[in-house]
């Protein structure tokens, strides 16, 4: 948002308010309140723990290691579990980085900025890809997991040491690692809207109408 157009924040949040309270369901409904507790109660847990894998990367220096990287499409992930997409919003702590996965995927992988991966062992992998607003910034992220579940992250990021929750990085290669990659590829594209707009420099207008009325 240009700074010009800070002062109108409070304005245009109540505006967006406005109309999700008039036109979209609740944000929590009654028959929602137990798993939302269940939910605050986990990221109340995980807020008092350390980000272990942060430490053993930065202990071992594993950043520094030489890795043999691969595409995410072609790389045989061994023992990487699947997961639902309630498993997944478990991990996520919500939907909203689950729903900007797919268009996050596939904005690396059809572009320039594919995501590579490397296994350093059967439980700990690790990836890196190119950030979506500076185009000279890559960031470096691990995942450890079992066959049953995703165990541990850590992303080189701002906020990719967090344990409540994940960055969108982590989410996104999650998400690709253990649903996305057994969906049809039809399924993954991201609509492209545009194609239903029209290009108004090359729409013919009819001036006979508006010369007439000025005749008159």
């Amino acid at each position: 948002m240009p700074i010009s157009q800070l002062p109108f924040i409070g304005d245009f949040v109540r505006i967006v308010c406005a109309i999700s309270n008039k036109y979209f369901p609740p944000l929590s409904s009654p028959d929602q309140v137990k798993q939302d507790e269940l939910i605050a109660k986990k990221m109340l847990q995980q807020n008092e723990k350390e980000n272990e894998l942060k430490m053993l990367v930065e202990e071992k220096g594993l950043a520094r290691k030489k890795t043999i990287w691969r595409p995410i499409e072609d790389c045989e992930v061994q023992g990487f579990p699947r997961l639902s997409d309630e498993q997944l919003s478990q991990l996520t702590l919500g939907v909203y980085q689950l729903r900007l996965s797919s268009s996050y995927m596939q904005e690396h992988t059809t572009g320039n900025c594919d995501i590579k991966v490397h296994v350093h062992e059967q439980s700990l992998i690790s990836a890196k890809l190119q950030s979506r607003h500076t185009s000279s910034r890559r960031y470096m992220l691990w995942i450890r997991h079992s066959e049953d579940m995703v165990e541990s992250w850590y992303c080189q990021c701002k906020t990719g040491s967090r344990v409540v929750g994940m960055c969108s990085h982590i989410a996104a290669v999650v998400w690709f690692l253990s649903a996305g990659r057994y969906q049809q590829k039809e399924s993954l594209e991201v609509r492209d809207w545009g194609k239903y707009l029209s290009d108004a420099s090359a729409i013919r207008i009819d001036d006979s109408s508006s010369s007439e009325s000025n005749s008159r």
